[in-house]
């Protein structure tokens, strides 16, 4: 009975220090995000709200403005919101 007791306890204390270090991880890349956000290296994404790099290669230009866009779904929603046909694709 005290082996299980132990082997429990053991199991216990490594799924521990396993989620642990998920969550350091999880919240340094939390962090390096707020301060690439911060920098206005990334910017959100109009449709479903995720960060992506300023110069990422899903783009919609409309005038001076230019979108970016975490997939093609969230472009042709946009695109589809705003209901544009002529707006310039800035795919690369």
């Amino acid at each position: 009975m005290l082996k299980f007791i132990i082997i429990g306890v053991a199991i216990f204390i490594v799924y521990k220090l396993f989620m642990g270090d998920k969550k350091k991880k999880s919240m340094q890349s939390e962090k390096v995000v707020k301060q690439k956000v911060a920098a206005g290296e990334m910017v959100k994404d109009p449709i479903c709200g995720t960060y992506v790099e300023r110069d990422g290669s899903i783009r919609v230009r409309e005038g001076e403005k230019v979108r970016v866009f975490c997939s093609y779904e969230c472009r042709d929603k946009y695109l589809k919101q705003i209901g544009a046909t002529t707006i310039e694709k800035a795919d690369d």
